[in-house]
Protein backbone atom coordinates (compact mmCIF):
# COMPACT_ATOMS: atom_id res chain seq x y z
CA UNK A 1 0.00 0.00 0.00
CA UNK A 2 1.20 3.27 -0.71
CA UNK A 3 2.44 5.99 1.88
CA UNK A 4 -0.29 8.59 2.02
CA UNK A 5 1.38 12.06 1.61
CA UNK A 6 0.51 15.23 3.22
CA UNK A 7 1.69 19.21 2.92
CA UNK A 8 3.48 20.72 5.34
CA UNK A 9 0.53 22.52 6.37
CA UNK A 10 -1.33 19.30 7.20
CA UNK A 11 1.64 17.88 8.80
CA UNK A 12 2.26 20.92 11.02
CA UNK A 13 -1.56 20.61 12.27
CA UNK A 14 -0.98 17.30 12.62
CA UNK A 15 1.41 17.42 15.24
CA UNK A 16 -0.21 19.71 17.11
CA UNK A 17 -3.27 17.63 17.57
CA UNK A 18 -0.43 14.68 18.37
CA UNK A 19 1.27 16.43 21.47
CA UNK A 20 -1.16 16.18 24.07
CA UNK A 21 -1.52 12.45 22.93
CA UNK A 22 -0.42 8.90 25.03
CA UNK A 23 1.50 6.55 23.13
CA UNK A 24 -1.05 3.72 22.39
CA UNK A 25 1.33 1.07 21.00
CA UNK A 26 4.69 0.14 22.43
CA UNK A 27 7.29 -1.49 20.54
CA UNK A 28 9.64 -3.27 22.71
CA UNK A 29 12.92 -5.71 22.41
CA UNK A 30 10.71 -8.12 19.50
CA UNK A 31 10.74 -5.28 17.11
CA UNK A 32 7.70 -5.66 14.43
CA UNK A 33 5.71 -8.11 15.32
CA UNK A 34 2.41 -9.00 13.28
CA UNK A 35 0.73 -8.65 16.70
CA UNK A 36 2.28 -4.52 16.72
CA UNK A 37 1.08 -4.35 13.34
CA UNK A 38 -2.54 -5.43 14.19
CA UNK A 39 -2.52 -3.39 17.56
CA UNK A 40 -1.56 0.05 15.55
CA UNK A 41 -3.60 -0.77 12.41
CA UNK A 42 -6.53 -1.22 15.39
CA UNK A 43 -5.60 2.09 17.24
CA UNK A 44 -5.60 4.31 13.79
CA UNK A 45 -8.93 3.22 12.82
CA UNK A 46 -10.17 4.15 16.20
CA UNK A 47 -8.31 7.13 16.18
CA UNK A 48 -6.66 8.53 12.97
CA UNK A 49 -4.08 9.86 14.95
CA UNK A 50 -1.52 7.75 17.15
CA UNK A 51 1.66 7.92 19.16
CA UNK A 52 4.06 5.07 18.82
CA UNK A 53 6.98 4.17 21.83
CA UNK A 54 9.71 2.56 20.36
CA UNK A 55 12.10 1.40 23.15
CA UNK A 56 14.84 1.00 20.97
CA UNK A 57 17.91 3.41 21.25
CA UNK A 58 19.04 2.77 17.44
CA UNK A 59 17.31 6.25 15.58
CA UNK A 60 17.90 4.26 12.57
CA UNK A 61 16.09 1.35 13.64
CA UNK A 62 13.34 3.81 14.88
CA UNK A 63 12.96 5.83 11.30
CA UNK A 64 13.27 2.51 9.44
CA UNK A 65 9.60 0.93 12.04
CA UNK A 66 7.98 4.50 11.47
CA UNK A 67 8.32 4.22 7.27
CA UNK A 68 7.58 0.35 7.26
CA UNK A 69 4.21 1.12 9.53
CA UNK A 70 3.73 3.64 7.05
CA UNK A 71 3.44 1.86 3.98
CA UNK A 72 1.92 -1.32 5.68
CA UNK A 73 -0.88 0.71 7.52
CA UNK A 74 -1.39 3.15 4.56
CA UNK A 75 -0.78 6.00 6.94
CA UNK A 76 0.99 9.04 6.97
CA UNK A 77 4.50 9.13 8.77
CA UNK A 78 3.78 12.74 10.70
CA UNK A 79 6.89 12.75 13.31
CA UNK A 80 9.53 10.94 14.57
CA UNK A 81 10.82 12.66 17.58
CA UNK A 82 13.02 10.90 20.32
CA UNK A 83 11.59 7.70 20.93
CA UNK A 84 8.18 8.36 19.48
CA UNK A 85 7.07 7.90 16.13
CA UNK A 86 3.39 9.42 14.93
CA UNK A 87 1.27 8.44 12.60
CA UNK A 88 -2.24 9.52 10.74
CA UNK A 89 -5.03 7.70 8.56
CA UNK A 90 -8.00 9.30 8.08
CA UNK A 91 -10.83 7.50 10.08
CA UNK A 92 -13.03 5.38 8.12
CA UNK A 93 -16.80 6.35 7.92
CA UNK A 94 -18.73 3.78 9.60
CA UNK A 95 -22.35 2.43 8.12
CA UNK A 96 -24.97 3.53 10.16
CA UNK A 97 -27.84 0.76 10.26
CA UNK A 98 -30.96 2.34 10.40
CA UNK A 99 -33.61 0.22 12.59
CA UNK A 100 -36.73 0.04 11.16
CA UNK A 101 -38.71 -1.45 14.10
CA UNK A 102 -37.10 1.31 16.24
CA UNK A 103 -39.72 3.87 17.99
CA UNK A 104 -38.74 7.50 19.16
CA UNK A 105 -37.05 8.64 21.98
CA UNK A 106 -38.38 10.44 24.80
CA UNK A 107 -38.06 14.10 24.78
CA UNK A 108 -38.74 17.24 26.77
CA UNK A 109 -41.56 18.99 26.74
CA UNK A 110 -42.73 22.46 28.11
CA UNK A 111 -46.36 22.81 29.46
CA UNK A 112 -47.83 26.39 30.30
CA UNK A 113 -50.31 26.79 32.31
CA UNK A 114 -51.90 30.29 32.23
CA UNK A 115 -53.98 31.61 35.18
CA UNK A 116 -57.65 32.05 35.15
CA UNK A 117 -57.36 35.66 36.14
CA UNK A 118 -54.25 36.20 33.88
CA UNK A 119 -52.52 38.53 36.28
CA UNK A 120 -50.07 35.57 37.28
CA UNK A 121 -47.66 34.53 35.55
CA UNK A 122 -47.87 31.26 33.34
CA UNK A 123 -46.80 28.39 35.67
CA UNK A 124 -43.95 25.96 33.64
CA UNK A 125 -43.64 22.81 34.22
CA UNK A 126 -41.20 20.25 32.43
CA UNK A 127 -42.48 17.19 31.45
CA UNK A 128 -40.20 13.51 29.44
CA UNK A 129 -42.63 12.07 27.20
CA UNK A 130 -41.69 8.66 26.34
CA UNK A 131 -42.05 7.24 22.41
CA UNK A 132 -45.29 5.53 23.60
CA UNK A 133 -47.27 8.99 25.22
CA UNK A 134 -48.78 11.95 23.85
CA UNK A 135 -49.63 15.25 25.26
CA UNK A 136 -53.31 15.85 25.45
CA UNK A 137 -54.55 19.93 24.56
CA UNK A 138 -54.87 19.86 28.69
CA UNK A 139 -51.32 19.25 29.32
CA UNK A 140 -51.77 15.86 30.34
CA UNK A 141 -49.49 12.44 29.39
CA UNK A 142 -51.30 9.89 27.81
CA UNK A 143 -50.36 6.68 25.90
CA UNK A 144 -50.61 6.97 22.39
CA UNK A 145 -52.69 4.62 20.61
CA UNK A 146 -52.20 3.42 17.01
CA UNK A 147 -53.89 5.41 14.86
CA UNK A 148 -56.99 3.72 13.37
CA UNK A 149 -56.63 3.57 9.24
CA UNK A 150 -59.83 4.63 7.78
CA UNK A 151 -62.19 2.38 6.54
CA UNK A 152 -63.34 3.66 3.22
CA UNK A 153 -59.67 3.93 2.35
CA UNK A 154 -58.81 0.47 3.17
CA UNK A 155 -62.17 -0.64 1.30
CA UNK A 156 -60.51 1.28 -1.70
CA UNK A 157 -57.03 0.73 -1.79
CA UNK A 158 -57.75 -3.10 -1.33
Amino acid sequence: MPVLTLTPAQRKEHRAAAHHLDPVVLIGAEGLTEAIRKEADAALNAHGLIKIRVFSDDRAVREQMLLILAEELNAAPIQHIGKLLVLWRPIPVKPKAEREDRMPGPKVVKILKFSKSGNHRPQVKKVKVMGNQRLTAGGEVKRARKRQASLKKSAQGG
